[in-house]
């Protein structure tokens, strides 16, 4: 007999069964309307490379470049942040105004020559929209950048990126598990030193400067390889992309018995299957489930996270995880499964 439950948008379905014995490069924001328009849906590689590069463009000081702008509407935020469709996010400095609007409400202690983690969920947009993010955070002052190889990061990975680089805080590129593509959604939130969400003090600030924007500080520097792990340099700012796995992973190993879970998932009579919605725990899916408990390799599907979350709604509830739903309740169905939200 299974069934399922759901706690904090992560559906799991088991089996009663006995366990084991075991103890930008753009210099006019104009054109953002146009960017990636005709981009194809992408499959987010994020195998880690053996040997993260350096660079220095330049040593000399970047130029700050200042952007006429005017308060676009329609830009109240909350404690999840900004959401809207993608096409909303690609017009003419819309996006690019709740930046600034967000970097003119937090003190300059908080940010200047500060460290700022950045991150999301894969979903389309989100590389240009991580180009948009480090060339404006560098024009306000900011001296590095963290962002996760292809601009990967769950929500909770950039929490724990927070905490433990000791960063001032961290974008999050995310709509949660609404679906993501050209016609769909997208959203942006910032997470403060804590590694929790920006309170409601931050939040209405910005909205608050939204409606009051007259520039936009931002960079002419050339977009940042987020295909590469390794540290870019521009004067005094740098950009370093990270694996988005490995102090997550870490947190995991100090919060949870990894042995005795190990012991249970590489167990021979024991069947466990994760669905990864082709969202962003694909990414973590193997590293962990596999590589580090033991799980077999068939038992992680969807594994690879989409742009458009192959055309999926990443929202594990009985409706839209229904592919899991069934293979559990099928004849001879594993004794686990379990699938999660498409941020998490």
């Amino acid at each position: 007999m299974a069934f399922s439950i759901k706690i904090d948008s992560v559906l799991f379905t088991t089996k009663l069964t006995p366990l084991p014995n075991s103890s930008f490069s753009y210099n006019n924001f104009a054109s953002l309307s146009l960017l990636s328009r005709k981009f194809p849906i992408r499959r987010l590689s994020i195998k880690a490379s053996s040997v993260p590069s350096t660079s220095t463009a330049s040593s000399q000081a970047i130029k700050i470049i200042s952007i006429p702008t005017k308060p676009i509407e329609g830009q109240k935020t909350g404690t999840s942040g900004l959401r809207k469709k993608v096409k909303v996010f690609m017009e003419e400095n819309y996006l690019p105004n709740w930046i600034q609007a967000l970097f003119n409400s937090l003190p300059p202690e908080d940010y200047k020559d500060g460290l700022l983690v950045l991150g999301g969920d894969g979903r389309y947009f989100n590389r240009e929209a991580a180009q948009i993010i480090i060339k404006i955070a560098a024009g306000n002052g900011v001296g590095k950048i963290l962002v996760g190889k292809e601009g990967i990061l769950s929500t909770p990975a950039v929490s724990a990126v927070i905490r433990k680089r000791k960063a001032n805080g961290g974008f999050i590129m995310s709509a949660s598990h609404n679906p993501g593509g050209p016609e769909y959604d997208w959203g942006i939130k910032f997470n403060y030193s804590s590694g929790q969400p920006a309170p409601e003090t931050i939040t209405d600030k910005i909205y608050g400067n939204t409606l009051s924007i007259s520039e936009i500080k931002t960079v002419d520097i050339p977009d940042i390889d987020l295909s590469c792990l390794g540290v870019t340099t521009y004067g005094n700012f740098s950009v370093e992309v990270v694996d988005p796995v490995s102090d997550y992973l870490e947190l995991m190993e100090n919060v949870f018995d990894f042995k005795l879970i190990k012991s249970l998932l590489s167990w021979p009579d024991f069947r466990f299957t994760f669905d990864a919605m082709h969202a962003v725990t694909g990414a973590y899916a193997k590293p962990i489930f596999v590589d580090k408990l033991g799980a077999s390799p068939d038992s992680i599907s969807n594994g690879t996270p989409l742009e458009d979350f192959g055309h999926g709604h990443p929202d594990p509830n009985l409706t839209y995880a229904k592919d899991l739903v069934s293979i559990m309740y099928g004849a001879d169905g594993p004794d686990f499964g379990a699938a999660s939200d498409g941020l998490c």
